[in-house]
């Protein structure tokens, strides 16, 4: 029997991102705190592009997937979706 995968959506919550901008200067999420608890990045599963944002399908050390959302004008990061295994 495989665990039911649980999606939770929020209206956009503020998040502080640590991130890596490769040769090309294009900011990567690499870790994010939720409070005070830091989650890796372990690999980014998708990206995309708005025109007034970055998108990013992450899979977090904890076994879940988030979207994180990056205003480059702003400098700001938010998570959009949250989805947890097994719950």
């Amino acid at each position: 029997m495989q665990p039911e995968t649980v999606c939770v959506y929020y209206e956009a919550m503020g998040i502080r991102v640590e991130c890596y901008a490769g040769y090309r200067g294009e900011q990567e999420p690499r870790a994010f705190y939720l409070g005070e608890r830091r989650i890796e990045v372990m690999a980014i599963v998708d990206r995309w592009l708005a025109p007034d944002h970055r998108y990013f399908k992450v899979q977090g050390d904890d076994g879940s997937t988030y979207i994180l959302r990056h205003d480059e004008a702003a400098g700001e990061w938010e998570m959009t979706m949250y989805s947890a295994r097994g719950l």
